[in-house]
Formats: C-alpha cells, structure tokens, sequence
C-alpha cells in the first residue's frame, strides 16, 4: 500500500550516528562514534536507593503530575543552576523535558514556521539541525573559530537574515569540543540585545569540565533573563536511560512550551524525575560527576598521546578542555565519510565530520568520542584508526607527484 505521508516528512532525516552504531553493532569494532557516557560508571548504587525512596512515598507516586515537572525537583535543578551563575528564575520558568533534545523540539514547534531562519556555528549538534530542518526552518552558518562565532559575521547574518533564534553550545560543543571565550560570549549577549533575537543555549556537557583554574560563564548567566533558553541534561552526569532534561527561561517562552507538550506527551516520566530529585538530595552527585571527570579526562589524554605519537602531518585538533569528543581536521584531500567502511572492515569507527555543518561541509572531519571506551581499547582503537589515516596520506603524496 502506498501510504500518504503529510508533506512535512521529507524534510525528516535520519541520524548519522544513530545509523553508524547500527553498523558497529553488528560486528567486533571498537566505536569512538556514539556519544555515550561510560556504563561501568552509572551511580547504580545511587540509583537503587533513589527509586527506593519514591516507593516508600507510597502510590502517589505512580500518579500522574503537571507538565512542567516534577516542582520539588526543579528547585534543585535552579539550586544547581545557581552555581553556574544562572539565577533570576522561578520554578515556573523551569520545563522538565525528556532529554534536552525534546527542550530542542518544542521550543522549535512553538517558535519556528517554515522559512524562518536560524542562525548556528559551523559545525554544530546534528540532532538539533534535523529538528530544525523538520519544522521546514532554513539554518544559516555563521563563521566560528575556536574562540566561538565571529561577531563581525553574527552582526552581518542578523542584519541579513533576521533570524528567529540563535541556537549555540559553547562549552564543549559537540562535535569540536570548542569553549567560547568570555568576550564572544559577552558579544553576542550585546548583539542579541540590539537585534531582539532569542538566543537558545545547549549545554549538555557544561559540568565535564578537566580544567580546574578556568571557569566558562553560561551565556544565561550574562543576559538578564529575557533573551537566553537555557538547556541541559542529567543524561551525561546521572545515566541517559531517566531521558531527564530541563529548559529555563522567559515565562512566556516556558509556558508555550508546556502547552506544546501537554499535546505531545503530557509530561515526561514521573517516577524518573522523582528518582532524580532524590538522587540529588540523598546522593553526592557532585562527588559522582568529579569522578567522572577524573576518569574521562584520564582518556582523553590516552587519545591525544595517541595522536601525538603518531606525529600526522596535515592533521590538526585542538586538546578538549572538558566534554566527551576530540575533533579532528586532516589533510583536505580525505574525505572521511568515504573512509568509514574502511575504517569499520579494520576494526575501528568514527563519525564523519560531514553531518554536522549547516553550511558548506568540509568532508575531511571527524568526531572521536573518548568517554566510552577504556584506557585499553583506546589504545587499541587508536592502532587502528591511526595507519589508516597514515596510508590515505601517502596514496594522496604518491598520486600527487
């Protein structure tokens, strides 16, 4: 039967990475290409207590609850917010979400018509360009270094576009693990208050921070409270299976927001937010994510000194500063989705740069996830991905003269 789909699915699109880890399951392949925190670290122990409690509260429990959230748990979430500096909020403009990736899509569905244009880095969060481009809205790259966007470029693309939002994650972006500088940061706040341009903030990985002496101010923490949505998960600090994420901002924004979910699924999982809250208060959950940073920093040393070693011409990354990827640039003949087959037949996989850009792709990029896999497999992984890499090179010089 040829069925008759609404007009808006051909602009949905599948996820690269999901379809890549369908390829690495089926065979005996070290993946860096998932963006998955490691298992073995899952505060199991945390967990169990957690539920436990919300059962011992009895069977309200298991009720349903309003929209926004579970509230006992969106205190927390402002306690915790508050120390980064975001303060001015009240639980009413906090939105529990099921992961942050929904935060993405209803804050789409409510702003977004078709040929709006929103403006983002280049690379960004592929995820959020397939929500974007779902709702039929036109991405416009704006030009980034390592420091963030360019701001002379930003203030041309406002001026051009009129964008509806600007849609960022500038600490430990994924995929180029960038942390914007306090002025950038500080000049597009400036900007976006000149034009009246909503700024969305993504900040999954903000709290897997190696560096002790440097702190990165959330853009929500420079604006006064009516410009910037800002979003984050438990996903990357708790585990990703609660699917728990939250979104802040202006009243207005939440509140659209939460009507749009009331259609979509009426609240996101009660007892998994119930659990978090007591994870929060009955579990040293700052305790648990220094651990974390402790040991995923250890691996992306392992995956630098790889590298390093390897001594690749032509190949440039920028040590990550926190996150969960290393991002790397190699010589502009290779084109790194082609190489992937390759790269899984070996015994090694990665995720092609190409997916990511809302512009021009530079198809000589790759992602590389550090937190996953052990101290031995990277190793191992990285024996593999590196002479592949060292061959291409020198077919390209042989070709060459």
């Amino acid at each position: 039967m040829k069925y008759a789909f609404a007009d808006r699915v051909r602009y949905l699109q599948s996820s690269a990475v999901r379809d890549i880890l369908k390829i690495v399951g089926k065979g005996n392949v070290i993946s860096f290409a998932g963006g998955l925190p490691d298992d073995d670290l899952f505060p199991l122990d945390g967990l169990e207590d957690a539920f436990s409690r919300v059962f011992q509260t009895g069977k309200k429990s298991l009720q349903y609850m309003e929209t926004e959230g579970y509230r006992p748990l969106r205190e927390v979430i402002l306690e915790r917010m508050s120390k980064k500096g975001i303060t001015g909020f009240t639980s009413d403009e906090v939105l529990v979400t099921t992961g942050s990736q929904q935060a993405i899509d209803l804050f789409s569905r409510i702003m977004l018509s078709p040929g709006d244009v929103v403006l983002t880095e280049d690379p960004t969060y592929l995820a959020a360009l397939q929500v974007f481009k779902s709702y039929e809205a036109s991405v416009v790259a704006v030009d980034s270094d390592d420091d963030g966007m360019l701001p002379d470029d930003l203030e041309r693309k406002l001026k051009q576009h009129n964008p509806k939002c600007i849609y960022v994650v500038p600490t430990f972006s994924n995929p180029a693990g960038r942390v914007w500088s306090l002025e950038r940061r500080k000049q597009l706040i400036n900007l976006v208050h000149k034009y009246k341009v909503v700024v969305f903030e993504d900040d999954p990985y903000g709290e897997l921070q190696f560096t002790e002496d440097e702190v990165y101010q959330p853009l929500a923490s420079l604006d006064d409270g009516t410009h910037v949505m800002y979003t984050s998960t438990f996903s990357k600090t708790a585990v990703p299976a609660l699917r728990t994420g939250w979104i802040v901002g202006p009243y207005q924004v939440i509140r659209m927001m939460a009507q749009a979910k009331q259609a979509n699924d009426l609240h996101s999982n009660s007892l998994s937010q119930q659990a978090l809250y007591q994870l929060c208060t009955h579990y040293d959950l700052d305790a648990h994510i220094n651990h974390l940073i402790k040991v995923y920093k250890s691996r992306m040393e392992v995956m630098v000194q790889c590298l390093e070693e390897a001594n690749l011409p032509e190949v440039h990354f920028v040590k990550p500063k926190g996150g969960m990827f290393l991002w790397l640039e190699v010589e502009k003949s290779l084109n790194m989705t082609s190489l992937l087959n390759d790269a899984v037949d070996r015994g090694v996989a990665y995720v092609p740069g190409e997916p990511f850009y809302a512009g021009t792709p530079k198809t000589n990029t790759l992602r590389l996830n550090f937190t996953h896999a052990t101290p031995e497999k990277i190793q191992q992984g990285m024996k593999l991905f590196v002479p592949m890499i060292q061959e291409e090179m020198e077919k390209r010089l042989v070709n060459v003269k």
